[in-house]
């Protein structure tokens, strides 16, 4: 039975998406939110994969309860854990997933290298990594935060498991020399065999008196679910950008019935010279990225931008009617969007997103 999916992170990725359009996205500030982006998707890509094994196998069974995307804090101490893959006879596999889509190189001293673009760089050691997971989530356990089963007096204690589950498709590189906890290393579609095989060594005899009922199980897993404490980034201060003021919302009195033309007020003082002509709205914008015109209008933290169904590409919108010390700027009705100049007291259909 899965107790808990993974948290949705479609929030994240628009936001990061919206600040590639900000003014001082630039440089090497641009390449970290680009890589930022692409580290979460990676992420994504490798839990989806392990999840999927998991629902297979486990997700209509009453002898398992599955726990995806897991952050627990206890005290000042945190674990972000992956998956967790909870028996009857409270068996918990703390799963770490990892989306070496080139593969993973580990040598004689237990150090990681992954590969990007064919090029090597080192990583963090992700047994290491879900060792401390598990050593945050015994002392939960070991604090009577969880409220464990009893049998003749006696709690049954949960026997914690490490797994780093790797994408099926990557190439795993493993060091002749013996390293401790490398055979908990295994590909996603390995997970299952991998388990089942550990349950049948432990024997019958051993794991009768800690078998629980499934309720039992189901009760242990929903307290830990609820341990969750997801957490929220800011991203403009994590690459040092400041907001962009949304545009303020139209009065009633501000929306215009119908869209009428730019129009030049005749000032009582002489006529000043005529401004330089706005951007042509006659141009059908498109993506700077892959010259698509299949684009909608977005509004992000950091303003309106041009979103690309094709490629997925982020454009900025710039707006402005030509004459110094002007702004323009963008108002939305519906899926109509209009270009205007308060100080010109001009409105213009700049753009209407598709139905």
């Amino acid at each position: 039975m899965i107790i808990k999916h993974a948290d949705n992170k479609s929030q994240d990725i628009e936001t990061l998406q919206s600040l590639l359009s900000h003014p001082k996205a630039i440089g090497d500030t641009r390449k970290r939110i680009e890589q930022e982006i692409r580290n979460i998707n990676a992420g994504m890509r490798g839990e989806n994969e392990a999840a999927h094994e998991m629902k297979v196998h486990y997700g209509d069974s009453k002898n398992w309860a599955i726990i995806h995307d897991l952050r627990v804090v206890h005290g000042d101490l945190v674990a972000q854990i992956d998956h967790l893959a909870i028996n009857r006879w409270l068996d918990i596999w703390v799963c770490e997933s990892k989306h070496f889509s080139e593969g993973v190189s580990i040598n004689d001293h237990g150090e990681f290298t992954a590969f990007f673009a064919s090029k090597p760089y080192g990583v963090p050691s992700p047994i290491q990594q879900n060792e401390k997971h598990i050593l945050i989530l015994q002392r939960i356990f070991d604090a009577g935060t969880v409220e464990l089963p009893k049998r003749l007096g006696f709690t049954i204690k949960p026997d914690l498991k490490s797994l780093v589950l790797v994408s099926k498709g990557a190439r795993i590189s493993r060091p002749k020399t013996k390293i401790d906890g490398i055979e908990c290393i295994i590909k996603n579609d390995q997970f299952f065999k991998h388990v089942d095989k550990a349950v049948e060594g432990i024997g019958i005899i051993s794991t009768a008196a800690k078998l629980i009922s499934s309720e039992t199980l189901e009760s242990v897993a929903l307290q830990i679910a609820k341990l969750h404490k997801p957490i929220r980034f800011d991203w403009q201060a994590k690459f040092g950008l400041g907001a962009i003021e949304p545009p303020p919302e139209p009065t009633k009195s501000e929306k215009p019935n119908h869209v009428p033309p730019p129009v030049s007020v005749k000032p009582s003082a002489p006529v000043p010279a005529a401004p330089a002509p706005a951007a042509s709205n006659s141009e059908t914008p498109i993506c700077r990225s892959c010259g698509s015109d299949r684009i909608s209008v977005q509004y992000g933290k950091f303003g309106y931008y041009f979103k690309c169904s094709a490629c997925d590409g982020n454009t900025p919108i710039k707006i402005g009617c030509g004459v110094d010390g002007h702004k323009e700027r963008i108002r939305k009705e519906g899926r109509k969007f209009f270009r205007e100049c308060a100080e010109c007291k001009a409105s213009t259909l700049y753009f209407e997103n598709p139905e």
